[in-house]
């Protein structure tokens, strides 16, 4: 290992951001010296729609790689993009503090999603949010787009997209929150598991390298939220959101399942005791996944609108 941890990260203006907030919190907490190796990954080079592009892995598979072959010390990661699955050599040692988990409304003119004209033109490529705006606002068109932040925002404008649905996590760690005309509320339009939270992996046996940068509570609550994207994902291929939150030494889950047409909606929530001698996460999750696919929520895949 040179005298430099190094970290790895993609090449975008976001994940450069984030990787060095990473690189200054983890040379605050022990006094290591970094330095960022930046790593082209598939989904940086495929312009295809995210929903055909490669699913999960698309943002991460590279800098696995790059972790593994010991090009870099540890790789950051936005956790929403990182598969469920665990990995056999490489483990999530540190999950930060989570930024704002919420989706955010980037319109022209000042616009909410209520007060959106009927016909307008709103952005975005996540089928998740697909559905969600579907649901909340059968009367607009939703369109399905690529591109890093700026590109994104860029394309509102006359002629074009009348608003873009972004995380409120990327802008407020790129200082652009000037361009939010309205922070969707978490509990009416849950967001990707893990959404706002960064993971911070290495190679098994090298996690004491970063563990000082672990946040108890945002683990619980990302983990419950990844949960039950795993347990789902076997049977059930429609959008999700999830949202957890750890208050009053409760563990609080509400996942929804979303049909792709947004005419559907199944949703359950319970709750957990933490900190907890067991795996609150865990069972918590388990609960809300049965109750989804007691409801149906395997049925829910659809035919793309």
């Amino acid at each position: 290992m040179s005298d430099a941890l190094r970290i790895g990260t993609r090449g975008s203006a976001l994940a450069l951001t984030q990787t060095g907030m990473v690189a200054d919190d983890l040379a605050d907490a022990t006094g290591a010296r970094t330095e960022l190796v930046t790593i082209t990954t598939d989904g940086d080079r495929s312009n295809e729609p995210l929903s055909r592009a490669g699913g999960a892995g698309l943002f991460t598979g590279a800098l696995r790689d790059a972790l593994v072959a010991d090009r870099c010390d540890l790789v950051v990661h936005s956790l929403k993009d990182l598969p469920t699955a665990p990995h056999d050599r490489l483990v999530v040692a540190a999950i930060p503090a989570r930024e704002d988990p919420r989706d955010a409304l980037c319109a022209r003119d000042g616009l909410t999603l209520e007060t959106l004209p009927e016909g307008a033109r709103v952005g975005t490529g996540s089928p998740r949010r697909m559905a969600q705006l579907r649901s909340r606002r059968p009367d607009l068109e939703v369109v399905d787009i690529r591109g890093n932040v700026d590109t994104r925002l860029g394309r509102v404008a006359p002629g074009d997209l009348d608003a873009v649905v972004l995380a409120a996590a990327g802008l407020r760690r790129l200082g652009r929150t000037d361009v939010i005309t309205e922070y969707l509320d978490a509990d009416r339009w849950p967001t990707a598991p893990g959404q706002g939270a960064l993971a911070v992996e290495v190679r098994r046996g090298d996690e004491e390298l970063v563990r000082a940068l672990d946040h108890a509570e945002t683990r619980a609550a990302v983990e419950a939220e990844r949960e039950v994207l795993a347990l789902l994902e076997a049977g059930c291929s429609a959008p999700l959101g999830a949202r957890a939150v750890v208050d009053a030494g409760l563990l609080l889950l509400s996942a929804s399942v979303y049909s792709l047409d947004g005419t559907t909606v199944l949703t359950s929530s319970h709750a957990a005791a933490w900190p907890d001698d067991g795996d609150p996460s865990r069972e918590v999750a388990a609960r809300v996944a049965r109750e989804l696919l007691d409801a149906g929520a395997a049925g829910l895949t659809g035919e793309r609108p």
